[in-house]
C-alpha cells in the first residue's frame, strides 16, 4: 500500500532534519526519507567548530541531536532510495526502491557529493589513502608525505589542514594557478610544508601493498611523467548536487542544481529544495538549518492553502 503523509523530506542532512521539525511541530504529518544514517555528511566530520551554541562537536554527536529534536513531534523516519518524484498537482508520489509515498509537500534536502576525478586506483584504493575528507582521514597520516588533488577553496583550505599532521603536503593541480580566494593562496604558499605541482594532468593513484604510495601525473608542457611520492591522495576537483531522481520535474539547471525564490519554493507549486542542491556559494550546515526551517514553515503555510490536509495525525 501507498503510505500518505502531508510532507515527504527527502534527505536526513541538518536541512532535512531541521524541515521535519518545523513541519511536524505545526501538526503536520513528516516523513523523513534517506538511503542512509541521518545526519549526512556531519557523520563524516570529526569536530564542528562553527555551529552556534557549541565551541565544538563531534559531527554524529550533532547528527543524533538533531535526529532527537526533529522526531519529538511524530515525525516517522525511513530508509529508501529515492528513484523519481510524480507531480500530480496538489499531490505528489514519492517512488523508492522500498515502496511509494504520497504527499502534497516534497521537500528536497539531498545534498551533493564530491566529484571523482576517475584515474585507476581511485576507487581501488579508497579508504586505503585515497579520502576526499582532510578533517575525516587527516590523523592517519601523521609524519608522512600527502598529496592534495585540486585547485580551488576546498583543496587548499584543506591543504592547510593536513599540515597540521601531515609531514609535507604536495598540492597537485592541473593549471598554472591556483583558483582558490587569494586569503587562502596566500596562507598556502607562506606554508613551508606545502610544494605545488603545476600543469599537471593526474593518470593514476599508485599503490604498494593496497595502500596510496603516491600520484602519477603527466606534465601538460612537457609531455612527461612523474609520481609524488605520497601515503595519502586528497581530492577536491568539485562537488556536484545529487539531484539525480528529479531530472522530470524541470527543476534543475545545467549543472543539475536546483534553484529556488527565498521561500525555498522550486518551479513546481509544492515541492521545496534546501541545503547543498541549491545552487549557491555558502554551504554550511547553519545556513541549511535556517532553509530547512523557511521550508519547513512554508510547507505549512502552502497546505493550508490547498484546504483539507492529505491526512491527520
Amino acid at each position: 500500500m501507498m503510505k500518505t503523509y502531508d510532507v515527504v523530506v527527502i534527505g536526513a542532512g541538518p536541512g532535512g532534519l531541521t524541515a521535519a521539525l518545523y513541519a511536524s511541530r505545526a501538526n503536520l504529518s513528516v516523513m523523513i526519507l534517506d538511503r542512509g544514517i541521518y545526519g549526512g555528511q556531519m557523520n563524516n566530520t570529526a569536530e564542528i567548530e562553527n555551529y552556534p551554541g557549541f565551541d565544538s562537536i563531534l559531527g554524529p554527536d550533532l547528527s543524533e541531536k538533531m535526529y532527537n529534536s526533529s522526531t519529538r513531534f511524530g515525525a516517522d523516519f525511513g530508509y529508501g532510495t529515492v528513484e523519481s518524484v510524480e507531480d500530480n498537482g496538489d499531490v505528489k508520489v514519492v517512488h523508492t526502491d522500498d515502496g511509494d509515498y504520497e504527499a502534497k509537500v516534497v521537500i528536497i534536502a539531498t545534498g551533493s557529493q564530491y566529484k571523482k576525478i576517475g584515474v585507476p586506483g581511485e576507487e581501488e584504493l579508497s579508504g586505503r589513502g585515497v579520502s576526499y575528507c582532510a578533517v575525516c582521514d587527516g590523523a592517519f597520516f601523521k609524519d608522512q608525505d600527502v598529496a592534495v588533488i585540486g585547485g580551488g577553496d576546498s583543496a587548499v583550505e584543506e591543504g592547510v589542514y593536513l599540515t597540521q599532521m601531515a609531514k609535507s603536503v604536495t598540492i597537485i593541480h592541473r593549471r598554472d594557478q591556483l583558483r582558490a580566494q587569494k586569503v587562502l593562496q596566500n596562507r598556502a604558499f607562506k606554508n613551508d610544508k606545502i610544494k605545488f605541482v603545476w600543469n599537471a594532468d593526474v593518470k593514476e593513484i599508485t599503490s604498494e601493498n593496497d595502500k596510496v604510495s603516491g600520484v602519477k601525473y603527466v606534465d601538460k608542457e612537457t609531455g612527461e611523467e612523474h609520481v609524488v611520492p605520497a601515503k595519502g591522495a586528497f581530492i577536491y576537483v568539485g562537488i556536484q548536487p545529487m539531484t539525480e531522481p528529479f531530472k522530470n520535474l524541470g527543476i534543475l539547471d545545467a549543472d543539475g542544481w536546483i534553484d529556488t525564490n527565498e521561500n525555498m519554493e522550486t518551479k513546481v507549486s509544492g515541492i521545496y529544495a534546501i541545503g547543498d542542491v541549491r545552487k549557491k556559494s555558502l554551504r554550511q550546515i547553519a545556513l541549511a538549518v535556517g532553509e530547512g526551517g523557511i521550508a519547513g514553515q512554508e510547507a505549512f503555510n502552502y497546505i493550508q492553502t490547498l484546504g483539507d490536509k492529505v491526512s491527520a495525525k
